[in-house]
């Protein structure tokens, strides 16, 4: 059910509408402070975790003993090429991690208007992810096993469900995608693999990237019912095609 929900959320978020190196050019650097707490757009309590997540599994429930077996699986297997895009995209947590999947074309640095919706939208994944991860106080899987190879364990240990480098993933992915529908299916790949590489690191289950898919998706959703987000984002529609980067 959870699955189809969220088929059903990408669908009407893009309706109309092998990872690659970063694109040049960066994005410039957010006004927004660095722990925001506050949403631009959304009203308090307009995005409520409890109603837009399920509670994660236990940690002895043999859904999290199985996620900790498979975060072993993955780092038998992993090549050394995987493990170190894991370990660039844990540091790399802004839409410059999906934009890689077009290209250089997408150079934020001559993009003001598109660099100014993503700086927003970086808030609001940011203060989405903190507030459900506050609310459900899920430890990370290297809590319970002390065997799992991470890419960095000084991550807080209440605070994997769900994983914010996922929904700020999904989320830009969702909003590029909306912008770029020409390039939907290579953006929405490179958002499942940024995310998949929170595997990889040993620093999530993978639950928590499932839940990280659907906020960030329903945040999304959320989002383009507000004027003001909706002027942002036609905004950046009409630069990146008076730049002929997107129809």
């Amino acid at each position: 059910m959870r699955r189809q929900a969220l088929i059903v959320l990408v669908a009407v978020l893009l309706a109309g509408a092998t990872s690659p190196a970063l694109a040049q050019g960066g994005l410039p650097t957010p006004a927004s402070p660095k722990s925001p707490t506050v949403s631009k757009f959304l009203q308090p309590g307009e995005l409520d975790p409890a109603l837009v997540l399920p509670p994660p599994p236990k940690d002895d429930a043999p859904a999290a003993v199985e996620g900790r077996a498979e975060l072993h699986r993955l780092a038998a297997a992993r090549s050394s090429d995987r493990l170190e895009q894991a370990k660039r995209d844990d540091e790399l947590e802004d839409v410059r991690a999906i934009a890689a999947a077009i290209g250089p074309a997408l150079d934020f640095s001559r993009l003001p208007a598109t660099a100014a919706l993503f700086r927003d939208l970086r808030t609001e994944d940011s203060v989405a992810a903190k507030h459900a991860k506050a609310f459900f106080k899920r430890e990370r899987p290297f809590r319970f096993d002390k065997d799992l190879d991470v890419c960095d364990d000084g991550h807080d240990v209440r605070n994997s469900y769900p994983s914010g480098h996922a929904t700020m993933g999904y989320s830009a992915a969702a909003v590029l995608a909306n912008l770029m529908p020409g390039n939907a299916q290579v953006i929405l790949a490179r958002a499942s693999d940024y995310a998949e590489s929170r595997l990889y690191c040993g620093v999530h289950y993978r639950s928590d990237l499932e839940a990280g898919q659907v906020l960030g998706n329903v945040l999304v959703q959320k989002l383009m019912t507000k004027p003001a987000f909706q002027a942002e984002l036609e905004a950046a529609r009409a630069e990146l095609t008076a730049l002929h980067i997107a129809p």
